[in-house]
């Protein structure tokens, strides 16, 4: 893992400024978020915060946490990439957690597609940055297209997560002051 695996770490530079700059600003607009949920008069607990707010702000965290560990001035790949798999572990972690909640709390009731995308997916993306961890000591190009991915596919599950939730308020909050309570 000598020269040629470092400067195919340093290639990725750019790549992972741009990723970072993005989940770092999408991680505040995530207060935004949980501001706008506290305004909007819609029941709320913190199990459906635990459940769906957190969750997203975590998976933007992460990949600003994957950008940083990224661009550091490695000497070797062994450090990153026992980092990525650490990250993975918690990552998965987590994500079981927040099923757990998203089972527990009941003002909400999720359908196929909030189980997807704020469960599975995300169960799918840190099981992947796991293999992506342990590819970069065996072929350093395929676990770095791979971290590259998740990385990604983190900041497309936090951007739709929120989008999700703001819709849901929009909707949700001029139809209880209607007295209407919508069906998902």
């Amino acid at each position: 893992m000598g020269e040629p695996a470092l400067t195919a770490l340093t290639n990725w530079q750019n790549f992972y400024v741009i990723v970072g700059s993005s989940a770092g600003a999408l991680t505040g607009l995530q207060f935004v978020v949980i501001t706008l949920i506290a305004q909007a008069d819609i029941a709320s607990s913190m199990r459906e915060i635990r459940a769906f707010g957190s969750p997203t702000a975590v998976h933007f965290c992460m990949a600003l946490l994957i950008s940083a560990i990224a661009t550091c001035p490695w000497h070797d790949l062994k450090s990153p990439a026992l980092l990525f798999g650490t990250c993975a572990v918690g990552g998965v972690v987590y994500a079981l957690s927040a099923m757990r909640h998203a089972k527990k709390q009941t003002a909400y009731q999720p359908d196929w597609g909030d189980w997807m995308w704020f469960g599975w997916l995300p169960i799918v993306v840190y099981a992947v940055l796991a293999a992506a961890a342990f590819l970069m000591n065996e072929n350093s190009a395929s676990g770095l297209f791979l971290i590259a991915a998740v990385s990604l596919a983190l900041l497309f599950i936090g951007i739709h997560n929120s989008w999700d939730t703001v819709t849901y308020i929009a909707v949700q909050r001029p139809q209880r002051k209607r007295g209407n309570h919508p069906k998902d």
